[in-house]
């Protein structure tokens, strides 16, 4: 047994102490059960608390054997009768009861010959409960879930059902889920009160008690006043927690940059059509953030072909304008090519110089940048994370912009956040990756957000079609006349190498198909090639040497070639909502009228049916980005590893976005009233922030 030792980190409540005691604190918990409860992140009493029951069990007391309906879980009094050993290892051991009318057999398999007869000594009346089954004509109970003396408490009616792991058993977890509910102290209202009596929610101790005794199944919906209090409480405590590292990022000292827009203006003039109004409000935002003493933390969401690569060089100009550098930085060498390609002309209406780094730059051409970059001769600089080597250092750097920021991790903004010298630059996120509302306020709620939700004039829509890939020889056909009038067509993949396990037509497989019917137009681009290779690929496509670019998902972000109308996506099922939006949109960048083909497989899932179907009736990445984390959740839909999503145990940020927007808004007002946390409202937030251990909240907990 683990001494009782609670967790006594400095500042915690002393009220909290017996939450954040040892799991093995509880009764019945030892080694390796605790070792089990890790497996599911319980390590102390605190979490068992958050940990709900995710199922339950209806138990029906019947005063009579002849009252049952079997098969269903069934409560009674027994008087125990005979037990029968097995005579041969493998058989079970059976215990023959009666109600006084009727008998049942229970029935033990793996026997504990000590156990059984003390549980259950014969002539003794016991309260027995579990599953009565018909067998061979003769009741029966297999395993009993309870045995308890007949004046012992019953087993509730409705019993909660706990997630478990290793070998724990319902048992153990309910044993110490009413011992870590003993240990839940009484907390002041931290909720606001009008908010509360709003939403009909009971207090924090009474909605643990009614959420960890269900009555029936409506106490398990996420949507029972218990639970949604509950959640609620885990989404105010980060909500909270953001608001705080917002308000601390806003009082850290940045550069005030002001450029008096003559770039920006020439850039202007010579675009064949002017921004969208989306485009227009962003780059103001931004510039309004660059021109604050503050410094900027701003998350720039675009849709496919909303125009963010605009928005980002106009902002870069900013910089320029006042005499400072800029730099943008792409998780990989083509886009970061690609980048430079596409803002080249956009440097040249402005006059300004625009240079590329990656990994691939060597020797003197390397050697040069970095000069010129420390001396203040490169304006704005474009590359990969070679950019944050400590080999390369700017004159004077005021923006720094991330773009697809999922692919990054946090240490490597802050690499690039320390590129300013004295004070930190600016920093502006792009994201090509439309985020559900839900998600964007939980991932990125310590950033200001601007968002394009316009296509700029000019853009096509994309005729989007649904094909089996029985029809395959068609789909060739029709690509044969498209490629005579000129046309140019992608050809995606799923895999590269041919997969036993999941039989997905692979890259080189198809790209020597194509070869050999349309010769050498065809190129093939994946991610394991030489990054020479690729943009040799990519190269010739861009130019129309090659008319067909065999790719695996290495084009899903940000490849830009006008010309190409066609996209073709085999196994187009065994990808995501977004990720096939963002395929489709490498089309349709041009004049020409574009499609998009989804060659599936059969047989179709409903998910897979419902997906393309997704597609096809929509172009709005947000609609599809929704309906992608109602399909998928939130994990997925991000991207599991650099996810940076929080860990709710209670909340669903799937389903509960209403909430989470809810206490958005709750912290926000909170904070405005009472910044310093001293009200008595502020006391009792202070310790849901140590209950939800958001300690980083704590630390900036600071006066006004």
């Amino acid at each position: 047994m683990a001494e009782d030792r609670p967790d006594v980190t400095p500042g915690r409540p002393p009220a909290l102490f017996p939450l954040f005691a040892d799991v093995e604190t509880l009764p019945g918990v030892g080694p390796r059960a605790a070792e089990a409860f890790a497996q599911m992140d319980v390590t102390r009493p605190r979490d068992l608390v958050l940990t709900l029951p995710h199922s339950g069990i209806r138990r029906r007391p019947i005063a009579r054997l002849s009252d049952a309906q079997p098969p269903e879980i069934v409560t009674m009094a027994l008087t125990v009768l005979r037990h029968v050993e097995p005579k041969a290892r493998n058989r079970p051991w059976r215990v023959y009861c009666s109600d006084g009318a009727t008998e049942v057999q229970l029935v033990f398999f793996h026997p504990r010959k000590q156990w059984i007869e003390t549980q259950l000594p014969i002539g003794v009346r016991r309260m027995i409960s579990g599953k009565i089954e018909q067998f061979d004509g003769a009741l029966q109970l297999v395993h009993p879930d309870h045995i308890g003396a007949e004046d012992a408490p019953l087993p509730p009616e409705f019993e909660p059902v706990y997630p478990l792991s290793g070998k724990l058993t319902q048992g153990v977890v309910q044993k110490a889920v009413r011992a870590a509910m003993s240990r839940v102290p009484e907390a002041t209202e931290w909720i606001d009160p009008a908010l509360l009596a709003r939403e009909g929610w009971p207090d924090w101790g009474e909605a643990l008690t009614l959420a960890h005794q269900p009555q029936g199944p409506q106490d398990l919906s996420m949507t029972a006043p218990a639970r949604l209090r509950l959640a609620y409480d885990e989404l105010l405590a980060h909500q909270l927690t953001l608001a705080l590292v917002r308000r601390e990022r806003r009082r850290g000292a940045g550069l005030q940059t002001s450029g008096d827009g003559q770039l920006r203006d020439k850039v202007l003039a010579g675009l064949p059509w002017p921004p969208t109004g989306a485009q227009t409000r962003a780059v103001a935002e931004i510039a309004a953030d660059m021109a604050a003493p503050q410094r900027m933390n701003r998350l720039l969401q675009g849709d496919v072909g909303a125009g963010k690569t605009l928005v980002a060089f106009l902002s870069l100009l900013v910089a320029v304008e006042a005499g400072g550098q800029g730099v943008m930085m792409a998780p990989t060498e083509i886009l970061a090519r690609q980048h430079f390609r596409a803002l080249e002309p956009l440097a040249t209406l402005a006059g300004i110089r625009l240079e590329v780094l990656t990994g691939r730059d060597k020797g003197n051409a390397r050697a040069n940048i970095l000069t010129d970059l420390a001396e203040g001769r490169i304006d704005i600089l474009v590359g990969t994370h070679a950019v944050i080597q400590k080999t390369v250092e700017f004159h004077d750097l005021r923006l720094a912009i991330i773009d697809e920021q999922h692919r990054f991790g946090v240490t490597q903004r802050m690499e690039l956040g320390t590129k300013g010298g004295h004070l930190p630059p600016d920093m502006l996120v792009m994201t090509a990756t439309p985020i559900p509302r839900s998600l964007a306020l939980s991932q990125y709620g310590d950033m200001d957000l601007s968002v394009l939700d316009e296509k700029p004039a000019g853009r096509q829509p994309i005729r989007t079609t649904v094909i089996s890939d029985r029809r395959l020889e068609d789909v060739l056909t029709h690509l044969a006349q498209a490629l005579q009038s000129g046309a140019r067509a992608y050809w995606v993949c799923p895999l590269v190498e041919e997969s036993e396990v999941i039989d997905l037509t692979a890259a080189e497989a198809r790209f020597q198909a194509l070869r050999a019917r349309f010769g050498d137009e065809v190129r093939l681009i994946h991610g394991q090639m030489p990054p020479e290779q690729r943009d040799l690929a990519m190269a010739d496509f861009a130019s129309g040497r090659a008319r067909i670019l065999v790719a695996t998902t290495v084009i899903e972000v940000g490849v830009d070639v006008p010309e190409a109308t066609i996209m073709v996506i085999e196994r187009a099922e065994s990808f995501g909502l977004a990720q096939l939006h963002q395929l489709r949109g490498r089309v349709g960048r041009g004049q020409g009228a574009s499609s998009c083909l989804l060659m599936y497989h059969e047989p179709l899932s409903e998910t897979g049916r419902r997906r393309l179907q997704i597609l096809r009736e929509t172009e709005d990445g947000f609609r599809i980005a929704e309906e992608d984390l109602l399909m998928r959740g939130a994990g997925d839909v991000i991207g599991t590893a650099q996810s940076g999503l929080p860990r709710f145990r209670i909340a669903d940020l799937e389903h509960q976005a209403g909430l989470m927007a809810m206490a958005r808004k709750d912290a926000q007002a909170f904070l405005e009233r009472d910044p310093a946390m001293t009200s008595p409202r502020g006391l009792a937030v202070r310790f849901l922030l140590w209950l939800m251990e958001q300690d980083k909240a704590i630390r900036l907990i600071s006066v006004g």
